[in-house]
């Protein structure tokens, strides 16, 4: 089913960036909460290369999954990249730009996906 495939497509990106050293990496189901997008996968990195290297790999990932992106912003700047796949949101965050946007604080009625 799509849903599942969607499901296992943020679980799978968490993942990588856990992969790639990120921290407090937590996957939302937004399903029942909003019409956004179904996932918002966030997670924090240490550095601006950091942020971008998870970003790619995120990117190649989706990219052999055949699964578009629909935009992508804050690369130049690295302290929040977001990745739009329409069903799946990517947000990877500086600590600091974390703290102060608190998108997990946001969401707190989305249930959060265990990550393995």
């Amino acid at each position: 089913m799509l849903e599942d495939r969607i499901k296992k497509l943020a679980i799978n990106a968490a993942k990588l960036a856990i992969d790639k050293k990120a921290t407090d990496t937590v996957v939302l189901e937004l399903t029942n909460v909003s019409s956004v997008a179904e996932y918002f996968v966030i997670c924090s990195g240490e550095n601006p290369a950091q942020l971008r290297a998870i970003a790619n790999v995120i990117d190649e990932y989706f990219s052999k999954e055949k699964l578009a992106c629909r935009g992508r912003e804050g690369r130049d700047f690295a302290k929040w990249i977001l990745l739009d796949y329409g069903d799946i949101i990517i947000n990877i965050f500086n600590e600091e730009t974390r703290g102060y946007y608190d998108l997990d604080k946001m969401w707190i009625d989305a249930p959060r996906i265990e990550v393995q």
